[in-house]
């Protein structure tokens, strides 16, 4: 995902949501986004969330690079790419980020990365906590990961 601050700097964005919840358990804004941003953001999430069985993305060079790869072999996760010019295979992906652009992105110009930082942390708490889900029946997505893991013990599919 990308924006841009005022001053025309590029703003990108990792998103990372659980596939079952829909709950959207990281956004990292950044200048640029590499391969070890990556890993860092996942490495965090599965201390937090335990492993998944898999982490579907695009064909992004941050998620193709070898070392991703490497990581993701050593971890026993797998990789699970949408095809290049199909986003419909990711479609509730691509619906979150149409959220995202609608209800922050377009309303809000960053002008420092700390501001993005804290505007995008607080739009994702609000998404997570307090916005009702449609697709899952209206209840909040937070609330669903807590009632399946706890149900079920069962670890989160990651989506970045």
């Amino acid at each position: 995902m990308h924006d841009q601050f005022v001053d025309g700097r590029v703003l990108k964005m990792l998103c990372v949501l659980d596939e079952h919840t829909r709950e959207c358990l990281a956004i990292v804004p950044a200048s640029w986004l590499r391969s070890q941003d990556v890993i860092l953001t996942l490495s965090r999430l599965l201390r937090v969330y335990g492993k998944p069985e898999h982490v579907r993305s695009d064909n992004g060079a941050e998620f193709t690079a070898r070392s991703v790869m490497r990581w993701l072999r050593d971890e026993a996760i797998g990789p699970a790419f949408i095809a290049p010019g199909k986003p419909w295979q990711n479609g509730f992906f691509e619906s979150f980020n149409g959220k995202l652009r609608d209800q922050l992105l377009n309303r809000e110009w960053f002008r420092t990365q700390a501001e993005a930082r804290q505007l995008i942390e607080h739009w994702r708490q609000f998404y997570n906590e307090r916005r009702p889900h449609s697709a899952l029946g209206c209840p909040l997505p937070a609330a669903v990961r807590r009632e399946w893991i706890n149900a079920n013990n069962i670890t989160p599919r990651l989506t970045a």
